[in-house]
């Protein structure tokens, strides 16, 4: 069991993130919206807690000092920052394009017929400073739960 559990302990983050988005939402907003599950964005980030559970499982099981634990971080450090940059100005980037084309149609009179300009795109990508270290707190404590479980 103890050769799974750093998949196990990402995974568990993984789903743990994403069930909590939705109560999250609703603590703050009143709104029940289930289909949080399954988004992009939001708090806590799964990315985060994914690869933190990861990190910190491989940290636990092979060593702070071994090269797993070492590759696991280099491997962190690329997927939160995406999170956090590339995908957030993505969705920024989205945003401000819906925003001009609603401008130049609404203030021009233009007519843009192309079906691209109509695509549903989803905006929120990325995430938040805060739900980074959210996600990256969740990801710690689960692995750490799960650790001393197995090693009761």
């Amino acid at each position: 069991m103890s050769s799974i559990y750093p998949l196990l302990a990402a995974l568990f983050a993984n789903v743990l993130a994403q069930v909590l988005k939705p109560v999250v939402l609703y603590l703050r907003t009143q709104k029940v919206d289930i289909h949080q599950c399954i988004a992009c964005g939001g708090f806590p980030s799964s990315h985060s807690s994914t690869v933190t559970a990861l990190t910190m499982a491989i940290g636990l099981s092979e060593g702070f000092d071994s090269t797993y634990f070492a590759i696991t971080c280099v491997f962190s450090f690329i997927v939160i920052y995406d999170a956090a940059n590339v995908r957030y100005y993505a969705g920024r980037n989205i945003q401000l394009t819906k925003q001009l084309i609603s401008d130049l149609e609404g203030m021009k009179g233009l007519k843009l017929n192309d079906p691209i300009y109509h695509e549903k795109i989803k905006s929120v990508l990325g995430h938040k400073f805060v739900e980074i270290i959210g996600g990256m707190i969740l990801g710690f404590f689960v692995s750490l739960l799960m650790y001393q479980l197995l090693h009761l």
